[in-house]
């Protein structure tokens, strides 16, 4: 029987014997499911933190950054670009829609610092930045949301009751953590201040390093010009803090990394399980086709060919296991990424890894029936009832 043959058979049996062959394969598929979802949305979220470029938070945790603190670290010759931000919630209006978002007030670095594209229209300047103009950028989720997915760009919006002009929209990015960053209007971060905040200090400032060699020297100058700026003496602790992105990517890549070697041994012991299946049911095969084998060996099979066969439907019904397990591991990567708003990646690693654990999983507990099979003697099989 060739190996085509012994595939087609192999699909017979699993056929015939439906309900069966897919509780076999149930662990399999959980297991392989659950490594594909969780690998994907683990290189999400470290994908999501690295995207955001070489970045340095500092952020006030007493209201102590200003204007001018941004300003000074600009002149840095570690840094390249600098994005003071301002934070709160927004009431926006437009015609007889109103919709409830993120504010953020920024300058015009905003997009390089922070590693966004506009996807329509444009960002707003510095002159527009300088002069507080009534300018705004959206999300996508606003364009869909506030304008029913209509072009907002001219449009006339009311942000907490006060007129600004929509000049771009973002391009989409997705969710980072828990902060979804498609759901959020940006507008200078002066017209914030002096309109909508009431306040004279930003929340945060956004520092990109001038390379990623330059990361700890952007840090250390960040911090010393903060000082200076604040007139703290060498004695008086930091009134702000500063957060690396590099930490946050560590943090995010050491708790994914933690979260895939627990399920990873999860999805280990589904694997065992479902491959004892496979040899449960492939020795239940056995039984079941005694005098078939009796037939085949009386005819001039041989063991080699006994073996292969019922080692190609092992094989089989574990790698059938497999391959639906990837599907269902990507199709709950999406639906988590679509319905959840997590970023996720899926990636060919992990796919790789979940086909040829199968094979080995098909092989491992498949050798055994299979040599039951091949050693049975032919007179005994043909007068097995």
């Amino acid at each position: 029987m060739s190996f085509l043959e012994s595939l087609r058979v192999s699909f017979r049996s699993i056929k015939a014997n439906g309900l069966r062959s897919v509780l076999t394969m149930l662990g399999i598929i959980i297991g392989v499911a659950a490594v594909i979802a969780m690998v994907a949305i683990g290189e999400g979220t470290s994908a999501s933190v690295a995207s955001q470029g070489r970045i340095s938070l500092g952020a006030g945790s007493l209201n102590t950054l200003t204007l001018a603190d941004a300003e000074a670290i600009a002149q840095k010759e570690s840094v390249s670009g600098v994005a003071p931000s301002v934070n709160g919630r927004a009431q926006l209006v437009w015609g007889s829609s109103n919709y409830s978002t993120s504010l953020e007030g920024t300058t015009e670095s905003f997009p390089e610092v922070r590693n966004v594209q506009v996807a329509q229209g444009r960002f707003f300047s510095n002159f527009e930045v300088k002069k507080q103009f009534n300018v705004a950028v959206v999300g996508t989720e606003i364009v869909t949301n506030l304008f029913g997915g209509s072009n907002p760009i001219g449009e006339t919006i009311q942000i907490n009751r006060i007129p600004f002009t929509v000049i771009g929209v973002l391009k989409s990015q997705g969710s980072s953590g828990m902060t979804n960053n498609d759901d959020r209007v940006l507008i200078p971060v002066t017209t914030a201040m002096s309109r909508l905040t009431g306040g004279k200090y930003v929340n945060s400032i956004y520092v990109s390093a001038a390379s990623a060699e330059q990361m700890a020297q952007a840090q250390a100058d960040t911090a010393e010009t903060l000082r200076a700026q604040h007139n703290l003496r060498p004695s008086e602790s930091d009134d702000f803090r500063i957060t690396s992105q590099s930490d946050i990517l560590s943090t995010a890549q050491a708790v994914s990394g933690s979260m895939t070697a627990l399920l990873s041994g999860i999805a280990a012991i589904s694997l065992i399980v479902g491959g004892i299946g496979v040899m449960n049911i492939m020795l239940v095969s056995v039984t079941e086709r005694t005098r078939e084998i009796g037939i085949r060996k009386a005819i001039g099979a041989k063991k080699r060919d006994i073996l292969r066969q019922f080692l190609i439907e092992a094989v089989t019904l574990s790698l059938l296991g497999g391959v639906i397990g990837i599907l269902l591991g990507i199709g709950a990567a999406m639906a988590v990424s679509k319905l959840g708003g997590m970023a996720t990646a899926i990636t060919i690693s992990p796919v790789l890894y979940a086909f040829l654990t199968s094979t080995a999983v098909g092989v491992i507990f498949g050798v055994y029936p299979a040599r039951k099979a091949a050693q049975l003697k032919p007179i005994d099989a043909l007068r097995y009832e």
